[in-house]
Formats: C-alpha cells, structure tokens, sequence
C-alpha cells in the first residue's frame, strides 16, 4: 500500500477544521443504569483531502490503563453547515447523526442506529462538541429503548500535537 501524503485541506472542511488534530482528556460518564466511572480518552480528527474528517477514538481507565471503548468514523459537511456525522462502535452498533455547525461548536442528533442482534438496545444518541478557548469539550446524550435521552458522558481535552 502507498503511504499516504500530506494533502491540502478540502475547502469544504473549513468551518471543522478546529478539529483536526490528536486530542486527549479525560471525562465522566453516568447514565440511570450503571455506577458513575471517570476515564482517560483520545480523540484523532484528520483528513485526506476528501470532503470529510476522520475521526477516531479510544477509551482507557484512569486507575488501570485498560482499554474501555473505542469507535471511527466520518464527519462530513454537506452544504449550509450541515454536518453528517456516521460512527461504527464494536459493541454492536453504528450511528447516522445530522446536525449543524455553528462558529466553533457542532450538534448533533442521531437520525438512526443501526444494531447487532446481541447490541445493546440504544435508540438515540445527541453529540455535543465546542471549543472552549483552546479546550476542545464534548457532552453525548445516550437513550435505550423504553427511556428517553439521558446525560452519558461529558469530557475536556487539549490538543497534543
């Protein structure tokens, strides 16, 4: 396979070029169901000249280092500040999120998921990501089947290169 060369950025990912980069944090996460747990995370956003961000992210636990949760996908603008934001996770399910941009904060909501037979029942999930000065912070909303939405997780990061 070719390496991969350092490309222009495509003129369509400027208002989510705040992005791009390796950043890393920690957060929280809760939800009605589970004990309230704190871990260390990554999150890569970067491009190859397409009309699209890839994205990244791992989880690990603060006290341990083991891994938790790890997920990719693609963050595509699709005119008017629109965004279309499509993550597979390896716990059985992918979600398709729309929403909008709007300065240096993006908001989306899941237009569907689309689960394994043995994944767990979720049925919605609202993103969250701004810049808060040079701090990169991110809330994500999760429902299962049967509740409504619900806080999930929320994190801080900085940017590491």
């Amino acid at each position: 396979m070719k390496p991969m060369l350092a490309t222009e950025l495509n003129p369509a990912l400027t208002p989510v070029a705040f992005l791009l980069g390796t950043w890393r944090g920690e957060g929280e996460g809760q939800y009605p169901s589970i004990k309230p747990f704190r871990y260390r995370e990554e999150i890569r956003f970067s491009h190859n000249g397409k009309p699209f961000l890839i994205y990244t992210q791992w989880t690990e636990a603060i006290d341990t280092g083991q891994p938790m949760h790890g997920e990719a996908g693609y963050l595509r603008l699709v005119g008017d500040r629109r965004v279309e934001f499509m993550i597979a996770q390896p716990i059985g399910y992918a979600e398709i999120s729309i929403g909008r941009v709007d300065g240096r904060r993006i908001d989306v909501e899941c237009a569907s998921v689309g689960r394994t037979p043995t994944a767990k029942p979720v049925t919605s999930i609202s993103r969250s990501l701004w810049m808060d000065g040079e701090t990169l912070r991110y809330e994500l909303k999760m429902g299962m089947e049967g509740a409504p939405p619900a806080p999930h997780l929320t994190a801080s990061f900085r940017r590491v290169d």
